[in-house]
C-alpha cells in the first residue's frame, strides 16, 4: 500500500489498488490515515473520478480520512468476465415490470460485500459511508446488513427501492438503453455528454461542454460498457429496501433533487422516511447528478453529519469507562 503523500494542488494523496472480497479495487484517498473514515460509493456505470477532487479535499480538511473507489465492472477495478449466462438489460427491464426474476452475475449485496471487503483490506473498522444513486443502495445495505461497520449514511440522489415508487420518466429510460454510435471516442463523448444533460440539474448543474471535458477523462481513463450493463442488471434485479432500512440505527442523511427525471423525488422522500434516524434535504433544481453549486453545502451538511457522530460515539465510550474509573467511597 502506498504511503501517505503531502497533499497536492491536485488528485489524491493516495492512488492504489487492494484485495477486497476476491477482487482488485482501486481507489483513491485524501486526508490522514488517523482521521475518521469517510467512504465514496459512486453510481451505475460511474468511475471514483466522479467525486471531485474538490470536494473530496474539502471533505479531508474538516479532519476526514476521504476514500473513493471504483466499484467492480468499472474504472480500474477488477472486471466481471463470467462465462455464465445471464439477461440482457432489455429483456431484464421488462421482467423488472413483470415482477419476474432477472438472472445477473452478481447482485447490490455481492457490491455491499465488496465495500466491507475495501474496510477490511485498509484496516478500517468503522466508517462514514456516502453513496450516490446506485452507490446509495449499496451504502444502504451495508448499513443494514453490517452496522457494526457503519458510523453514519449518507444517501444522495438514491432510492429505498419500495415497489410503490413511481419509475423515472420514459425518455431518459429510453435514452439509457442506447448505446453509442461507434466506438470512436469522439462519439462516445458526445453520446454520453447527451445523456448526462438529459438527466442532469437543468438550471445549476453542468454545462454541456462543461460534461464534454469530464466524460473526456473519464473515458481516457477507462471505458466499459459491459460493466455497465451487468450493474445495471444488479439494480434492476435488487429486491425493496424500504423494510431493511427500518433497522438502520446509525445516524443518516439523505440528500434528493426536486428535478431529479431518473429516480424522481418520491424515491428519496421515501428513502428518508424508512430510516429512523435521517435528516432529510430537498433541493429544487437538483436532477441526477451532483451540482457544483450545492459541493459546499453537501460538505457542510456531509461534515456535521459525521463529525457529530464521531462526538456521541466518543461521549458514550467516556460514559462507559467512567464508573471503571471512579474512585471507591471511602
Amino acid at each position: 500500500m502506498a504511503e501517505y503523500l503531502a497533499p497536492a494542488l491536485h488528485g489524491a494523496d493516495i492512488v492504489d489498488t487492494v484485495q477486497a472480497n476476491g477482487l482488485e479495487l482501486a481507489y483513491e484517498q485524501f486526508g490522514r490515515d488517523d482521521d475518521p473514515a469517510l467512504v465514496l460509493i459512486m453510481g451505475l456505470g460511474t468511475q471514483l473520478t466522479a467525486w471531485p477532487d474538490a470536494f473530496c479535499r474539502a471533505l479531508a480538511d474538516t479532519g476526514l480520512r476521504v476514500i473513493r473507489f471504483d466499484n467492480r465492472d468499472i474504472g480500474l477495478s477488477s472486471k466481471m468476465r463470467d462465462t455464465r449466462r445471464y439477461d440482457s438489460v432489455r429483456r431484464a427491464f421488462f421482467k423488472s415490470l413483470l415482477g419476474r426474476e432477472i438472472e445477473t452475475p452478481y447482485t447490490l449485496e455481492d457490491m455491499a460485500e465488496d465495500t466491507v471487503g475495501l474496510l477490511v483490506a485498509l484496516g478500517i473498522r468503522r466508517a462514514h459511508l456516502v453513496g450516490a444513486s446506485m452507490g446509495g443502495m449499496i451504502a444502504q445495505i451495508v448499513a443494514a446488513t453490517r452496522p457494526a461497520r457503519v458510523a453514519s449514511l449518507t444517501s444522495i440522489m438514491s432510492s429505498s427501492g419500495a415497489r410503490h415508487l413511481p419509475r423515472g420518466r420514459w425518455k431518459v429510460m429510453m435514452r439509457l438503453a442506447k448505446a453509442p454510435k461507434s466506438r470512436d471516442p469522439d462519439a462516445i463523448v458526445a453520446h454520453l455528454a447527451k445523456t448526462m444533460s438529459l438527466i442532469s440539474s437543468p438550471k445549476m448543474g453542468h454545462s454541456y461542454h462543461d460534461w464534454e471535458a469530464e466524460i473526456r477523462r473519464a473515458v481516457e481513463r477507462s471505458y466499459y460498457p459491459a460493466g455497465t450493463a451487468r450493474q445495471t442488471l444488479a439494480v434492476l434485479a435488487a429486491p425493496p429496501r424500504d423494510d431493511l432500512l427500518g433497522a438502520v440505527r446509525c445516524p443518516a442523511l439523505v440528500i434528493h433533487g426536486r428535478a431529479d427525471p431518473l429516480l424522481p423525488v418520491k424515491h428519496g422522500r421515501s428513502t428518508a422516511e424508512c430510516l429512523p434516524n435521517a435528516r432529510y434535504e430537498e433541493i429544487p433544481g437538483m436532477g441526477h447528478d451532483l451540482p457544483p453549486r450545492m459541493l459546499p453545502r453537501f460538505v457542510d451538511w456531509i461534515s456535521e453529519l459525521v463529525h457529530e457522530a464521531e462526538d456521541r460515539a466518543a461521549k458514550s465510550r467516556q460514559e462507559k469507562q467512567a464508573p471503571m474509573n471512579a474512585k471507591p467511597r471511602e
